[in-house]
């Protein structure tokens, strides 16, 4: 028995990446995991619904939106833009770290999470947010409850929800141009 495989190339971080040989139906969680090395999307539910394997994918136009890949097919991202949380903060030509992205910083500063293992989901919902504000600002009094409705897919075992929203809404505060009135 031989198992069948399909050819596909992505941008993975802002670097191009393949052909890889990929088995059908291999979800893009094991194909992060397991061909490129990128572990930091988790495994929670593995049924979509507690949003701790999402990644961003870039789309056309320039906004962003979050990916599911505990139940999205590793060939569904063929010829897409991904980012995968590895891929937030700024690094130099060597690899090393430069400076975490708005939102990994505004969560050390938040102490937003607790045990960290649905951190990386929380931080993709944070980001799209963020972008989607860029394009649709939203009223300071109606702020809150824009983060609640964003990230109200995203399941925390630990209840670490009041800091999540904390970091998210000082990163919105301080960001010109996210937040009117």
């Amino acid at each position: 028995m031989t198992i069948e495989t399909k050819p596909f190339s992505l941008s993975i971080n802002g670097q191009k990446a393949g052909p890889f040989e990929v088995p059908q139906g291999m979800m893009m969680l094991d194909f992060l995991h397991e061909y490129l090395n990128l572990t930091g999307a988790r495994m929670g539910c593995g049924q979509g619904i507690c949003h701790a394997c999402t990644v961003i994918v870039e789309n056309k136009d320039g906004s962003l939106r979050e990916m599911r890949t505990c139940i999205t097919g590793a060939h569904w991202f063929a010829d897409k833009q991904v980012r995968t949380i590895e891929g937030h903060a700024k690094h130099d030509a060597n690899g090393k770290l430069v400076a975490l992205s708005p939102v990994q910083q505004a969560f050390i500063e938040h102490f937003a999470f607790q045990c960290g293992y649905c951190t990386p989901g929380f931080v993709t919902g944070a980001t799209v947010f963020l972008e989607q504000l860029r394009r649709e600002p939203v009223s300071r009094a109606k702020l809150d409850e824009a983060i609640i409705a964003a990230l109200d897919k995203h399941i925390c075992r630990c209840t670490g929800y009041v800091r999540y929203l904390e970091a998210v809404r000082d990163v919105a505060l301080k960001t010109p141009g996210l937040v009117v009135g």
